[in-house]
């Protein structure tokens, strides 16, 4: 089984926002709008200096979804289709750094859904993080199935993850949950082992 590596720079479009479960608990006699301006910076995904981050899961499910929302046959492969090769053939291992200090990010307020469903009856006021339109980071693809290693291949991957910055978005508020937050482009994507991927016609 050969593995390749795929490169890509992102850009936000719109803000980026997450909301991770917060892990501390309410202090005695505080309230809940208390609670939230001490605790809500906990939603965001951060590494041991302080800084955030968009988790690996995030950028694979993000293609995942693509695929599925797009359901393409592989030409020449009967009905089989790319969702399975993304889900299977794919990973993303590291975290993409966002070059931002948690302690700099800012929040909004909010009244939503207690439970965090649409449509839900109960609403409560909760600050969720807010990171401005132009964040960017870096990250890299794994790829491992041998169809998605040919140029054909990483072709159709950064097809989809151009196409995940428009449908999918990332994190709270994405496109894929009605929202529109999380919307990005695509500034770099290269797969050095792979140089004949350029010659392959898009779509």
């Amino acid at each position: 089984m050969s593995v390749v590596t795929v490169n890509f720079e992102l850009e936000g479009v719109t803000p980026l926002s997450f909301s991770k479960a917060i892990q501390s608990e309410k202090s005695s006699g505080e309230s809940h709008e208390e609670f939230e301006a001490r605790t809500w910076r906990e939603r965001l995904h951060v590494d041991k200096d302080g800084i955030c981050y968009v988790p690996p899961m995030m950028m694979k499910r993000a293609i995942e979804w693509t695929a599925k929302y797009m359901s393409e046959t592989i030409p020449g492969k009967g009905k089989k289709t790319w969702t399975q090769k993304c889900v299977a053939g794919i990973m993303c291992v590291e975290p993409l750094s966002l070059g931002v200090r948690a302690e700099d990010v800012d929040g909004e307020w909010l009244h939503i859904p207690s439970d965090g469903q649409p449509g839900g009856s109960k609403r409560v006021w909760k600050k969720m993080p807010f990171i401005d339109p132009g964040w960017k980071c870096q990250g890299q693809y794994l790829v491992v199935d041998q169809l998605l290693t040919e140029p054909r291949g990483i072709r159709k991957i950064q097809e989809y993850l151009e196409i995940a910055g428009q449908v999918d978005g990332l994190g709270r508020f994405a496109p894929r949950r009605g929202g529109y937050y999380g919307r990005f482009k695509v500034t770099a994507f290269d797969c050095p082992e792979v140089p004949s991927w350029k010659q392959v016609k898009e779509g």
